[in-house]
């Protein structure tokens, strides 16, 4: 139901994988962006959700003058 919105990086880094297997990379991802100081958004489906809504409903919305 949330197509896997907490693991989207582990998706993109790794798109042949299947989707059921990326929260056993996700450790590994994670200490990766640590290393190379790159952040990693780890954040409950609720949060997730409402950053794409939010997103979602700004982009549909004409630019600011």
């Amino acid at each position: 139901m949330s197509g896997n919105l907490s693991l989207q990086i582990e998706h993109h880094l790794f798109p042949g994988l299947p989707a059921h297997r990326d929260a056993e990379i996700a450790p590994a991802v994670q200490e990766a962006c640590e290393r190379h100081g790159l952040p990693y958004n780890a954040r409950s489906l609720s949060k997730q959700f409402g950053s794409v809504v939010a997103k979602i409903c700004r982009l549909a919305l004409p630019p600011k003058r």
